[in-house]
């Protein structure tokens, strides 16, 4: 568990489904705390006994819902996903839905990104210069920034792409400083001159 900005917290953990590492986040920086495409760190439970436990959990599709269970039944939380992707979860697993542009609890602004998914989700904090979360619109490579591979994208990963590089772009007028993503490091500070740079190296 690793402070990357006052109150917001990073966490990774090995997701065995899909034989990778991934990434969460919790942000008490925000009013109630949140969480962003929750798993249960290696702290356990108890560390969100200690430090307050999150009220909702945001997710930024409907396939990363992880471990949002387990908070639910930990803590109550409330699990949120955009109405497009609730057709994902049973009667087991309850979910709130939103719509894009909504104004969510925090305050958290949910921003369409789609594309890969309809119910695909930027997430804007307003908390340290603002914050953006990103789920699969945009992954880590190791070396920057980069988009999923093309066999995850359909029939026609160029179109795809030509996509998300519409709805990212948008992202770009809005005023944020840092970028958290579900598939890659937190990029503090620079998140949105780095989102930036890979749209321009990306081609058109």
């Amino acid at each position: 568990m690793n402070e990357i900005l006052p109150g917001v917290f990073h966490w990774t953990t090995f997701h065995e489904g899909i034989q990778s590492e991934v990434h969460s986040c919790l942000v008490t920086a925000t009013d109630p705390a949140v969480l962003i495409d929750p798993r249960e760190p290696v702290e356990g439970m108890d560390w969100f006994r200690n430090h307050g436990p999150p009220v909702h959990a945001y997710l930024t599709n409907r396939h990363h819902y992880r471990h949002s269970d387990r908070f639910a039944r930990e803590f109550g939380t409330l699990v949120w996903c955009h109405s497009e992707g609730l057709h994902e979860f049973g009667p087991d697993r309850k979910v709130r839905s939103f719509e894009h542009g909504e104004v969510l609890p925090g305050p958290v602004t949910a921003l369409e990104v789609g594309v890969l998914c309809p119910e695909e989700t930027a997430l804007l904090i307003p908390a340290e210069g603002g914050i953006v979360a990103l789920g699969d619109a945009v992954i880590g490579t190791g070396k920057g920034l980069g988009f999923v591979p093309d066999f995850l994208m359909g029939d026609d990963p160029g179109a795809v792409k030509r996509g998300l590089r519409k709805a990212l772009a948008r992202l770009l007028e809005l005023d944020f400083r840092h970028l958290l993503l579900a598939h890659g490091e937190p990029l503090v500070g620079d998140g949105r001159d780095a989102l930036r740079r890979f749209l321009n190296d990306s081609g058109s």
